[in-house]
């Protein structure tokens, strides 16, 4: 019997803007609300468990040691607890909804730690180019991921999501920088620009063949890209993923994101029904990135039939 896939959870960011509050702009995005009202990420951290998520991901996606130093006016130590908080409040949400939770067969929720690309620091959108990966040496790549990573693991993550990530010399920092955890698992997820390739230019199969050189990726996939580019990204480089990796799917609802305008709706069959394509392609991590709330979380999980 093929394994039931893990159900992720959508935008926290989008659910965090629903309610009110004005992120788009922001150089620390929906981390800065760690500082400013962490109850309001439990929120969404909560609802989205209500909705059927089996993986919760922390609001550290743009969050950095340097970035709340730079715009929280934090000293290092305490940009770091900060850091660490992401993981301590999806954590208590987790035991909250547990401890109230009706279905008595229902699995704990695990809590990945968000890292973002060096990109998203940048907030220049260069997390869909990866162009600042010519300008970086590996090791300075390396050396810009590890306080993040070492804070998600310190506070207790079950696993690390190392999504958006635009090219591959990023992703070989990320794995590289992963050894030095040998506890912790994780997730490496690309942005992909079409249905062959990452944001960078590079082919989607090489990436996948970086990320066979872990032995720490429970997957390797795509996130926060249109969803029909997901079946023929994971078709295109099939032939080079390892037996025991599995694909890790969040794509972005049916709306894409230019610039000048915000967001563009697209007519496309459903986010929902496109994931039964993912699911027969053996994807066992399965959920939504940027616009993806918990109503559409609840129709994957019911496609899904998980």
């Amino acid at each position: 019997m093929d394994p039931s896939p893990l159900i992720l959870d959508g935008g926290l960011a989008t659910e965090l803007e629903a309610s009110g509050f004005q992120l788009q702009g922001d150089p620390l995005w929906s981390a800065r609300l760690l500082h400013t009202n962490p109850q309001a990420i439990k929120d969404v951290h909560y609802r989205f468990l209500q909705s059927g998520s089996d993986v919760i991901t922390t609001a550290t996606y743009q969050a950095t040691i340097e970035g709340f130093v730079k715009y929280l006016g934090l000293r290092p130590e305490e940009a770091q607890q900060m850091m660490m908080s992401g993981v301590q409040l999806a954590k208590e949400t987790v035991r909250e909804f547990m401890s109230h939770s009706p279905e008595s067969d229902r699995r704990e929720p695990l809590v990945a730690g968000s890292v973002g690309p060096y990109g998203a620091f940048l907030h220049d959108g260069s997390e869909y180019t990866g162009a600042y990966e010519d300008k970086m040496t590996l090791e300075e790549l390396k050396d810009w991921h590890r306080p993040q990573i070492q804070c998600l693991v310190k506070a207790g993550a079950d696993l690390v999501a190392m999504e958006t990530i635009p090219g591959l010399k990023e992703a070989e920092a990320l794995v590289e920088v992963l050894k030095e955890f040998p506890e912790i698992k994780a997730w490496l997820a690309f942005s992909c620009k079409d249905i062959h390739n990452i944001s960078s230019g590079r082919s989607f199969s090489e990436a996948v063949q970086v990320a066979c050189r872990s032995t720490q990726l429970v997957a390797v996939g795509v996130n926060c890209c249109p969803a029909p580019l997901v079946k023929p990204l994971l078709e295109s480089a099939k032939s080079h993923k390892k037996a025991d990796l599995s694909w890790v799917v969040y794509p972005n609802s049916g709306e894409r994101w230019d610039p000048k305008t915000g967001w563009i709706t697209e007519k496309q069959m459903s986010f929902a029904k496109l994931s039964l394509d993912w699911k027969e392609q053996g994807a066992l991590w399965i959920g939504g990135c940027c616009r993806v709330g918990p109503a559409d979380i609840t129709a994957l999980k019911q496609q899904l039939h998980v």
